[in-house]
């Protein structure tokens, strides 16, 4: 199964509460809790790009499954992490106590980040 394609979020769950965790300021958690986000996914075998575009905030990473890499996480800081591969629609990494798992099903992409005992749910459908 491809991830490749674009993606516009639909839905989330615990936005707020989640990006306090991490230590976004609170001025940014109220300008970036409505705004519209999509992801665009190009996959080529193991190797992965994807581009987070949430109001004027550009996010951009690459990583390869098995490897280790570099990734900006959505409060600007750089992380290393190693992403796995489970099954074929599953990517599940973990870095600096936060886990983050990107399952496909079908159209939509069901993003789920935890830090803690709080858990950021996104939903977003191929467009």
């Amino acid at each position: 199964m491809s991830f490749t394609g674009k993606y516009e979020l639909q839905s989330q769950e615990n936005f707020e509460p989640f990006m306090r965790a991490i230590g976004l300021p609170e001025d940014q958690i109220q300008k970036g809790k409505d705004l519209k986000s999509t992801t665009e996914i190009v996959q080529d075998g193991k190797k992965f790009s994807m581009t987070i575009t949430t109001g004027s905030k550009v996010i951009k990473n690459q990583f390869t499954i098995g490897e280790e890499n570099e990734v900006e996480l959505m409060n600007g800081q750089k992380v290393k992490v190693m992403v796995q591969m489970e099954g074929n629609n599953k990517l599940v990494a973990e870095s600096k106590g936060m886990k983050s798992v990107t399952e496909l099903n079908g159209d939509i992409i069901t993003y789920t980040m935890t830090v803690g005992d709080i858990t950021l749910k996104r939903v977003s459908k191929r467009i």
